[in-house]
């Protein structure tokens, strides 16, 4: 059954398309033909956290993946097949892991029950959980803890993503892509970038995971 926020959507969907026409005439064609982003964007599929709106970037500017708690697996092939299609085809420049405080998927994590199918995927969150519990564990504030293992999460996911052969192979041939990790802080609507150490984290993992 629709709704008037169903047919609201149509309404600023037609208003959009005359306002960006308006603009540009030639707008929708020159999207259609190719898209050319310097970014490829891995975020939490938190309907608060819209990734063009928080980085003001326009259409075509952002390739975007999002998932629960903006997870790398190198067993999930739609994300694989992304990072490689970003990578190879599109020639992005960066690539960006981007959490946010406050996380549902991460607050799951750290609680000591089940959550039924979804268990198999926040293991993923539980594995960085476990690896940084010591660490979290000096933290004594909840909300400090919750804050923290949010960063530590996205730290994993950028290793996660620097792993892959694609990206290796990308950036021994043309320097780019670099990976970066972010965390939106939904409180001030701030982008706080963690400054991940991509050529040293790249360096430390060629020692295992070295692609020539």
């Amino acid at each position: 059954m629709k709704s008037e926020k169903y047919d609201k959507i149509f309404k600023q969907n037609k208003e959009w398309v005359e306002s960006k026409q308006l603009e540009d005439e030639t707008f929708f064609k020159t999207q259609y033909e190719e898209q050319n982003p310097d970014f490829l964007y891995i975020g939490c599929s938190d309907s608060r956290v819209p990734a063009n709106i928080i980085t003001g970037l326009e259409v075509g500017d952002l390739f975007v993946h999002r998932n629960i708690a903006n997870v790398v697996s190198n067993n999930d092939l739609n994300i694989m097949s992304i990072i490689q299609y970003a990578v190879e085809q599109l020639k992005v420049k960066h690539i960006i892991v981007c959490g946010h405080y406050g996380c549902g998927g991460v607050k799951a994590a750290m609680e000591q029950k089940s959550f039924g199918l979804l268990d198999n995927w926040l293991r993923n969150v539980r594995d960085v959980y476990r690896h940084s519990y010591n660490d979290l564990s000096l933290i004594k504030d909840e909300e400090e803890r919750y804050d923290k293992l949010v960063e530590f999460n996205v730290e994993e996911q950028a290793y996660n993503v620097i792993k892959t052969s694609c990206v290796q192979k990308s950036y021994l041939q043309n320097g780019f892509p670099t990976v970066h990790g972010w965390v939106y802080d939904m409180r001030s609507g701030k982008l706080n970038d963690l400054a991940i150490d991509f050529e040293g984290i790249l360096k430390e993992i060629q020692k295992v995971y070295n692609i020539e």
